[in-house]
């Protein structure tokens, strides 16, 4: 079986340019005006077949891992979440449902789509995780129709101790195939990041407003 590493994954993104490292002096910024070293747009990943199958695969095989076949739904969220969520529920040949941020305000009013019912246990897949908000809301969504979700797992995550403390106040666990962290290490080992450099941009994780002026 083919285990690919979290550097692995890291070197995918940063090969068709869904995930771009600044430094200090050319900052991203942020919809929320957050000036951030990092900007990740997972929606690349589409247009790429052999790293989506790469991708899909990965979740796949650390869904195995984590609970075989004992699951009966994948969920995915939208929109982003959707496409990977259906090469994922294709591999495992399980059935699959999508989740809105909110319910319609048209027709059937669904905010869960496709078919399920409830104690059904699920596994929501996210295209990335950044506070684990939406995710959240996602949960909560499912767990209303009576579907008990286990596990979130995602492509990237930027490592923030506020998404990791939401989480585990909530009592979700979660994965992704790589992290704002490795990512950082890669860089460094491929001499693209001095050590400085990248104890410095690590300190985002810690505070995600660390280099935004007041």
């Amino acid at each position: 079986m083919d285990i690919k590493t979290g550097k692995d994954y890291a070197q995918m993104l940063l090969s068709i340019g869904a995930v771009s490292i600044r430094g200090e002096d050319a900052l991203f910024t942020w919809a929320s005006g957050i000036k951030s070293p990092i900007y990740c747009d997972n929606r690349l990943v589409i247009g790429y077949p052999d790293i989506r199958k790469s991708i899909a695969k990965g979740i796949a095989q650390k869904m195995t891992a984590d609970f075989g076949t004992a699951f009966d739904l994948v969920a995915a969220t939208a929109t982003a979440g959707i496409p990977h969520g259906a090469w994922v529920s294709d591999i495992l040949e399980k059935p699959m449902v999508y989740v809105r941020s909110s319910q319609k305000e048209h027709g059937k009013g669904n905010q869960i789509e496709g078919p399920y019912k409830a104690g059904q246990r699920v596994l929501l897949v996210e295209d990335l995780l950044s506070t684990g908000g939406s995710s959240l809301k996602c949960v909560e969504a499912l767990e209303a129709e009576g579907l008990e979700v286990l596990k979130i797992y995602g492509i990237f995550n930027y490592g923030f101790e506020s998404m990791k403390a939401r989480l585990a106040e909530r009592g979700m666990p979660y994965e992704t195939l790589t992290d704002y962290p490795t990512l950082l290490e890669l860089l460094r080992d491929q001499g693209k990041l001095t050590r400085e450099e990248a104890e410095r941009l690590a300190l985002f994780s810690e505070n995600p407003r660390i280099f935004t002026e007041d």
